[in-house]
């Protein structure tokens, strides 16, 4: 009898994993909430801190092929010396903006407290709608829209793509199946950088608020 054919093994789907970075420090930080607001830059800790993650992420195994960023300028001005460090140029992508708070843009974070939906914010925002901005849902669908379309794009490769606290924390969320409802609970703090594997198979979380000092972000 002929020999039966060997079936020629499955190639396996290439992997893309996106690195999640959060701008630096701004003036701002932890003092109001900026939306989209045009104009924020890095403060001069925040240039140092996007210098230090920038060197972290041209030392890993296999350097990032590109880098995106949020069209923020804070969010550019982290990606920056990334880019420069790898030889690249920063790429623009628009889904990776920050919430769009609409009538909360540029409030302080002590007068958005005494606001009386701030506990929906805080314990609802799968229910909640910036006023003239969007939803917390809207903004998830976005950000992770994006990601996917980036991870689409580079097959195999490792990216960079640095946006802000809300649409990182919403990514990672549903990259772990938690619920939109219990996104705030995740810590993405300033130039800390969380990392997805995408595959046809599903995302995989591999780390979340990674310091650029390779520690755990307080």
């Amino acid at each position: 009898m002929p020999a039966t054919p060997r079936r020629a093994p499955r190639q396996r789907s290439p992997e893309t994993t996106v690195l999640l970075v959060r701008h630096g420090r701004t003036p701002t930080t932890g003092k109001a909430l900026p939306g989209q607001a045009p104009g924020l830059h890095l403060s001069e800790e925040g240039q140092g801190q996007a210098a230090r993650v920038a060197e972290r992420i041209a030392g890993i195994a296999s350097p990032p092929g590109a880098v995106y960023a949020s069209p923020l300028e804070r969010a550019r001005e982290t990606a920056a010396p990334i880019a420069r460090a790898l030889g690249l140029r920063v790429r623009t992508e628009r889904g990776l903006m920050d919430c769009d708070i609409g009538e909360w843009t540029g409030m302080s974070l002590a007068r958005a407290a005494r606001k009386r939906e701030w506990p929906t914010v805080q314990r609802w925002p799968g229910g909640f709608r910036f006023p003239g901005g969007e939803s917390f849902s809207e903004m998830t669908t976005r950000a992770t829209e994006a990601v996917l379309r980036l991870a689409a794009a580079h097959p195999g490769q490792t990216i960079v793509a640095v946006s802000h606290a809300d649409p990182i924390r919403a990514v990672l969320a549903v990259a772990a199946g938690v619920p939109i409802d219990l996104f705030q609970r995740l810590t993405v703090s300033t130039c800390s950088v969380s990392a997805v594997t995408y595959s046809p198979a599903g995302p995989r979380v591999l780390c979340m608020n990674v310091s650029a000092d390779g520690l755990v972000a307080p």
